[in-house]
């Protein structure tokens, strides 16, 4: 994570050095994120019918690559756009499969449980890496070049590929069927949970309407209103801290009823929308802005390990596919629609109506009954053994592996 925060920002540096615009810029970055959209879906099918970690490591094993061989055109100054382009398209398509992996990784990894402290130390990293990784990337592109700071980034692939393969999982039973029937079978499991599939619509409007106005409408507020960069970096830096704290604050916090904590926490971005639209002073933007950071954190872990705790590990991963394509898929389109919209009816007017929509989204996901009344217990887990994983491809052989199962669950020789 610390090397996907350092990458951004050496690549937009990389594409202004070999003559780029932000037209340019925009196409890259494009070419990175449309992979992962129109592959997740395939990348959560591969995560349920292989074993997890070693699609991990190949995804980490090609995005070493890509950005290897990036660093070293840029090194010997030897880079095109049409190369950022295809090696931009090589890392999300990787990335398309590691990320539904991932996702069903964890309760592979500790009891059930654990969930929600592992969830919550997760979160925590991923918020450290937000914090740290620009700032170690403008350092590096500042001081030994944009080629040198990509490879930090190819690097960390290389230790991420390596700790996964230290890591003592458990395995599961797995049959594998046509892909088709798979990828169907992973919808019904969200269709059939209105909490999920309501869940994710939530994700999906908060992504398109409220992420966007925060991180395109904030900056613009910030050079217009509160004196420029310096105020946006502390009102970013707020939000950091926040995402930290809300971390810690999962390892401790167990709600009855995790959903409904998780979807009220919500609530507080809404204050700090506002501040910022009326262009509050920065610290007390910035304060709000801590709060913020600390509810998503917060409502991103408790979410998280409800759907390991309520869907069956042998479709975790597909619906982890289902939940990023309806959270990202649209946060693209928010991000190109946000700045035309506040051209038209005002910086302030868009940010305030950005506060009034977290409000009635929020309200409206509590208004359904069975995200309320969910409680943090969840169903029974699947079958699952200490054992490599399993693929049977005929009947004979799931055969043999649930008997093993049963042996193993009840103490007796196999």
């Amino acid at each position: 994570m610390v090397g996907d925060n350092v990458a951004p920002i050496a690549l937009a540096f990389a594409v202004f050095e070999i003559g780029g615009s932000a037209s340019a810029l925009g196409l890259v970055l494009a070419a990175r994120a449309a992979p992962l959209v129109l592959l997740v879906l395939a990348g959560g099918v591969w995560a349920d019918r292989l074993p997890r970690r070693q699609l991990m490591i190949a995804a980490d094993l090609v995005r070493f690559t890509s950005q290897a061989v990036l660093a070293t055109l840029l090194i010997a100054g030897a880079a095109q756009l049409w190369y950022l382009v295809v090696l931009a398209a090589v890392h999300g398509a990787a990335a398309a499969f590691y990320q539904p992996a991932a996702g069903g990784l964890t309760p592979q990894t500790v009891e059930r449980s654990s969930l929600q402290e592992a969830n919550a130390l997760l979160f925590f990293s991923v918020s450290v890496a937000n914090v740290a990784g620009p700032i170690v990337g403008g350092a590096l592109v500042a001081t030994v070049g944009t080629g040198w700071a990509i490879a930090l980034d190819a690097a960390t692939f290389a230790v991420s590929a390596v700790l996964l393969a230290g890591l003592p999982i458990h395995g599961a039973v797995r049959v594998v069927r046509p892909f088709l029937e798979e990828l169907r079978e992973g919808w019904g499991e969200v269709r059939s949970r209105r909490w999920l599939w309501v869940s994710i619509s939530n994700f999906g409007v908060f992504q398109l309407a409220v992420l966007s106005a925060i991180f395109v409408l904030g900056p613009a507020m910030a050079k217009q209103e509160l004196g420029g960069a310096r105020a946006w970096a502390a009102i970013a830096a707020g939000l950091g801290v926040g995402l930290m704290l809300g971390s810690l604050l999962a390892l401790r916090y167990r709600p009855a009823r995790p959903l409904a904590a998780a979807f009220a926490a919500v609530l507080a971005v809404a204050p700090a929308l506002v501040l910022l639209g009326l262009a509050a002073p920065t610290l007390l933007i910035a304060a709000a802005m801590v709060v913020a950071g600390a509810s998503l954190a917060l409502a991103q872990t408790l979410w998280s390990t409800v759907v390991q705790r309520q869907i069956p590990e042998r479709s975790l991963s597909r619906v982890s596919s289902y939940d990023w394509l309806g959270s990202a898929a649209l946060r693209p389109l928010g991000y190109a629609a946000v700045g035309p919209l506040s051209a038209a009816i005002g910086l302030r007017a868009t940010l305030l109506s950005a506060a009034a929509l977290v409000v009635v989204l929020e309200t409206a996901t509590l208004a359904v009954g069975e995200i309320r009344q969910l409680t943090g217990s969840g169903e029974a887990p699947p079958t699952t053994v200490a054992e490599p994983e399993v693929l049977a491809a005929d009947a004979p052989a799931l055969a043999v592996a649930r008997t093993r199962a049963v042996a193993a669950q009840r103490g007796t020789p196999r």
